[in-house]
């Protein structure tokens, strides 16, 4: 690579000149010098380099790591194209050679002012006409930078033509050769909108001007001149300048030119990791932002999610989406809106997008049923056919496995992702309740209250996974909502309490229990980490969105992936879907450093249980402090104390043309058990006898069945019309 010394002229430089044939201009030369300094100057001041340097803006605006690294270039200005301002020191040896010979052939000996080509232009009467033909490399820049040395038409007049010598000559003064030399490649157009050598190289050849070779350096020599000039014409002036340099072949040069001047071209981004974050933060004058992404988090998440999506595309998945924060600040630091050029949708940001939640809501419904006290962890629920009378009709959930496991525990049915189960804890809860406990975790653009029913258990309800991974988030710092951030040194938002930290804690440690996962999942799979991590997967109804969010003590990874177009996948769950990206983004995380478990809060105690007939293996079980049983939790799966009427959802109409007195109806449960009693809207109603005979009355109502310690072990709502 040359260096191009002011101070000390270049051998090169010199041979090129031509002085026996300048020495002929000499006399003439003279008597123009003698002219043009008899007219007044005008020449305003010009700027220092420094100046020119720092004030230069490129037409792409950079987004910067929480490191200071580009993690994505995204244009800005769409009249002009430039890119960074590449020092001299960064060029072609090549071009420095073809520009000199083409422009300013005695740039290094002359002060500004060529007078020999001044004087050579008069002798040949072509400086009214052709005023670029006497113009030096310093003339040209000193009419760049001030716009009033710009012919005011086609052609200077002589005062503005010596107005442009007279700043040439000032600018020669305060700047060394290389700063100007430096200057008129970063500022001159080359061709169509492309501004500087760093934009025609990449645009035209898609390289940086230090990897120039000696056809392309001459090819935009040519341009210089006449920038939108025919091909045909650019080869020619450029096969004339490697003629008079360093000869090549004329099939070279037009080879390339054809090749670069073509067709379309095109300045290939060379970073873009963080599209959509750059979309959103680069706004109109933001040149340079930072953000708190990590720039090698970033490029390794989105390369976890091609290389995964594209082991499943024969399942007919195309894309996919990642979100990364830190648990503390709330920070993202990777944001992998779908799989990039490959996408078959690559605008849409699949971190904003809206999906069915599938059973990635469960944890929130649980942690609701905890809150109330409604449920404990070792409270059973049945796992059995359910008919849930609706507007549309009888709804009828059922598990991923079109099966039925009996009576289970509340952490397993949640870690398990059992469906049923958890219909019956939306049916304790309530649908409304729950709709507005969403919204209190961030869930923006939720229906009515009533709109989703008994299906929100199951996830019918629309979410993005910026709203998920934010309210997973929420449970690893113990039920306190912050908002997330993309953008340094915002001020921290208090946080506020959603779920209690014992509610947090509880469904923290059920989303990390192995043994209660394996139910559904088995022992090994890519849930089970190294290290303290709670996690959940989600798959929505006909396998159009496939989740996994989860959660260590530091980090919470949440990865959608599916289509766009909104079409089923062939036969993935979160497991083979989604888990696979999730787990090796976790490994990346935690770098083998062991994940240190949420600390138990003091309100939570731990006790051991027992489950009648085996229903579940015994173990101690944690409990809100007052909740925990005093006798077994359960005792035979024969006898199921569930209600069997009212069916949920029924409507009971009271008859008018008979009698009040002789309107009645039972309440029946799976068991009559001395043990459990009926609740009605919250009060004490009576035992769980077979005679429990009720005289309906107008309103809306629940009634649940509790066993003695008032732990509900099943509910319906139902309604009663007519009636006065």
């Amino acid at each position: 690579m040359i260096h191009v010394n002011a101070d000390a002229p270049v051998a090169w430089m010199q041979r090129s000149v031509g002085w026996p044939r300048a020495r002929g201009y000499a006399r003439l030369s003279g008597i123009i010098f003698l002219v043009f300094i008899s007219l007044p100057s005008v020449a305003s001041a010009l700027p220092s380099f420094n100046d020119v340097k720092s004030n230069y803006q490129s037409s792409d605006a950079v987004l910067l790591d929480r490191h200071g690294t580009v993690i994505h270039e995204l244009r800005r200005d769409m009249i002009g194209r430039r890119l960074e301002w590449t020092g001299i020191d960064r060029i072609s040896p090549a071009l420095l050679r073809a520009v000199v010979h083409s422009e300013d052939k005695r740039f290094y000996q002359h002060a500004g002012v060529d007078w020999m080509a001044i004087g050579s232009a008069a002798a040949k009467g072509v400086v009214s006409r052709s005023p670029r033909g006497a113009s030096t490399i310093t003339m040209q820049l000193a009419s760049i930078l001030n716009k009033d040395l710009r012919p005011k038409q086609r052609k200077r007049s002589y005062a503005q033509k010596w107005n442009q010598i007279s700043a040439a000559r000032d600018l020669e003064k305060g700047w060394s050769k290389n700063e100007i030399f430096e200057a008129y490649l970063n500022l001159i157009t080359f061709r169509g909108e492309l501004q500087g050598v760093s934009a025609a190289a990449r645009g035209l050849f898609d390289k940086d001007p230090h990897g120039l070779d000696a056809a392309e350096a001459f090819i935009l020599a040519a341009l210089i001149r006449a920038p939108n000039a025919p091909v045909a014409d650019v080869v020619r002036r450029a096969a004339l300048l490697a003629a008079e340099g360093a000869p090549l072949q004329d099939h070279t040069i037009r080879a390339t030119a054809e090749k670069a001047l073509t067709g379309v071209y095109h300045v290939r981004q060379r970073i873009a990791y963080a599209p959509h974050v750059a979309h959103a933060v680069l706004k109109k004058g933001i040149a340079v932002s930072g953000s708190t992404l990590d720039a090698d988090l970033q490029q390794f998440t989105l390369e976890s999610l091609r290389h995964q999506v594209g082991l499943v595309r024969a399942q007919n998945v195309t894309d996919g989406a990642v979100l990364v924060v830190e648990n503390k600040t709330g920070d993202i630091l990777a944001y992998v809106g779908n799989i990039g050029s490959s996408s078959p949708a690559p605008f849409v940001d699949g971190v904003e997008a809206r999906r069915q939640a599938g059973s990635t809501l469960k944890p929130f419904l649980y942690g609701l049923a905890f809150e109330k006290k409604i449920l404990t962890p070792a409270s059973l629920l049945h796992d059995s056919p359910l008919d849930i009378p609706t507007e549309q009709g009888i709804y009828k959930p059922e598990n991923y496995e079109h099966d039925f496991k009996g009576l289970v525990s509340a952490r397993t049915a949640l870690a398990s992702s059992l469906n049923i189960p958890a219909v019956r804890v939306i049916g304790l809860a309530g649908s409304d309740d729950f709709i507005e406990k969403l919204r209190e975790l961030g869930f923006e653009q939720l229906e009515a209250d009533d709109f989703y029913g008994p299906s929100a258990a199951l996830g019918s309800v629309d979410v993005s996974l910026r709203e998920l991974v934010n309210a997973y988030r929420t449970l690893a710092n113990g039920g306190i909502r912050s908002p997330l951030q993309l953008l340094p040194g915002q001020t921290k938002k208090k946080g506020r309490p959603v779920f209690s930290a014992d509610t947090a804690f509880l469904i923290s440690d059920i989303l990390s229990d192995r043994q209660a996962r394996s139910l559904t999942f088995g022992l090994e799979n890519p849930l089970a980490t190294r290290f303290w991590s709670a996690v959940k997967t989600g798959t929505s109804k006909d396998m159009r969105d496939n989740w996994c969010i989860g959660y260590s003590a530091r980090y919470t990874v949440g990865v959608w992936v599916g289509n766009f177009s909104g079409r089923p996948m062939w036969n993935v769950s979160g497991i083979t879907g989604a888990a696979p990206v999730w787990l090796e983004i976790m490994n990346r995380l935690q770098n083998n450093r062991p994940g240190t478990p949420p600390r138990r809060p003091e309100s939570v105690v731990s006790q051991r249980i027992e489950f009648g007939d085996d229903i579940e293996v015994p173990r101690f079980e944690l409990f809100n402090k007052g909740t925990e049983p005093l006798t077994l939790v359960a005792r035979s799966s024969e006898a199921r104390p569930g209600i069997l009427y009212p069916a949920e959802g029924s409507i009971i109409a009271i008859d008018p043309d008979i009698p009040d007195d002789h309107q009645r109806i039972f309440f029946e449960a799976g068991v009559a058990d001395g043990r459990l009693h009926w609740m009605l809207n919250g009060e004490y109603w009576g035992e769980a006898r077979a005679d429990a005979v009720w005289r309906p009355q107008q309103g809306r109502y629940i009634l649940a069945l509790a066993d003695e310690n008032n732990v509900v072990v099943d509910s319906v709502r139902f309604e009663v019309r007519g009636g006065k």
